[in-house]
C-alpha cells in the first residue's frame, strides 16, 4: 500500500480532504498496478454540519408573517363625506317626528252655544300639531270642569289597509267624557279663524276666561260669548297607538283637572 504524502505547501490540506473523503485502490489483473479512487462518503462529517445548516435555516416568509401590516389610514375627504351624509340623514329622520315633545300647550276654546275646540302646541307662536273639535257643546264641558275631575277619552279605529299612520294624524275619534259617550270628533286643520283665537291667547300661560266680542264678529253674536282655557300639559306616549295629555297644575299639588287620552284599537 502506498503512502501518500504532501509534496508542497499546497499538499497541506490533503490532511483536511482525508477527513471528508474516502482513497480505495483498485487493483487491476493485468498490470498488477495500484489506482487510487476517489469516493464521496455521504455520511461524512461535511455532510452533517450541511444538514445542521438546512435545519438551523428560517424562511423569510414565516418571519415576514410574523409582522402585522401597517393599517390604512381613511383619507380626511372620505371622513368628511362620511359626517355630512350623517348630518343630513339626522335632518331628514327630525321631519318625521310629530312636532310634539313631553311639555305641550294646551288650549280649550269654543262659544258658550257652539260646539268644542281642543289645540295641542309645541310652543304658543308655531301653529298647533293636533287640533279636533268635540261633539260635546262648550257650556256642559265647563259644567263637568266645575264639578271636578274630567277624563276625556278619543279611540279611533285601527285599520288594516292602511300603515304608517301617525295616531295625531287620525281624522275621526269617538269621544267620551268621564266614561260617558259623548259623539265624535273630527281632526281639523288650523284656519284663520282658529289662529286668530290662538294669536289672541298666546300671552297667556295659564289660566281661563272670555275673549271680547270682537274676536270675531261674526260668530259672536249667534253663538255667544268665545271661553277659552290655557295650561300647560305633560305628554306621556306609551307606544304608537296610545298617548296622554295631562294637565299641570302651576303649584305642582294634587292631581290633574283635565286628561285627554288618545288610544287607536
Amino acid at each position: 500500500m502506498k503512502t501518500i504524502t504532501a509534496k508542497s505547501p499546497h499538499d497541506s490540506s490533503f490532511s483536511f480532504s482525508r477527513r471528508y473523503f474516502n482513497w480505495k485502490k483498485k487493483v487491476e489483473d493485468d498490470d498488477d498496478n495500484e489506482e487510487e479512487i476517489l469516493t464521496f462518503s455521504s455520511s461524512s462529517h461535511f455532510s452533517e454540519e450541511a444538514k445542521e445548516a438546512e435545519e438551523l435555516r428560517i424562511p423569510v416568509a414565516s418571519r415576514v408573517s410574523l409582522v402585522p401590516p401597517p393599517r390604512k389610514k381613511l383619507p380626511i375627504v372620505s371622513v368628511s363625506k362620511l359626517r355630512s351624509a350623517l348630518s343630513v340623514f339626522g335632518k331628514n329622520t327630525s321631519a318625521y317626528r310629530s312636532g310634539l315633545g313631553t311639555r305641550v300647550v294646551g288650549t280649550l276654546f269654543g262659544y258658550r252655544r257652539g260646539h268644542v275646540h281642543f289645540a295641542f302646541q309645541e310652543e304658543a307662536k308655531v301653529s298647533p300639531a293636533f287640533l279636533i273639535q268635540l261633539a260635546t257643546p262648550t257650556s256642559v264641558l265647563v259644567r263637568e270642569m266645575a264639578s271636578g275631575l274630567v277624563r276625556i277619552a278619543l279611540e279611533c279605529e285601527k285599520k288594516m289597509g292602511k300603515k304608517g299612520v301617525k295616531l295625531l294624524d287620525e281624522p275621526v275619534w269617538r269621544t267620551y267624557c268621564n266614561g260617558k259617550k259623548c259623539g265624535f270628533a273630527m281632526r281639523r286643520e288650523c284656519g284663520a279663524e282658529e289662529w286668530k283665537v290662538l294669536k289672541a291667547v298666546e300671552p297667556i300661560s295659564m289660566g281661563a276666561g272670555v275673549l271680547p266680542g270682537n274676536c270675531n264678529d261674526n260668530e259672536a253674536g249667534s253663538e255667544g260669548e268665545l271661553m277659552y282655557m290655557r295650561a300647560k300639559f305633560e305628554r306621556v306616549v306609551g307606544s304608537k297607538d296610545s298617548e296622554a295629555f295631562y294637565m299641570m297644575n302651576p303649584d305642582g299639588s294634587g292631581g290633574p283637572e283635565l286628561s285627554v287620552y288618545l288610544l287607536r284599537v
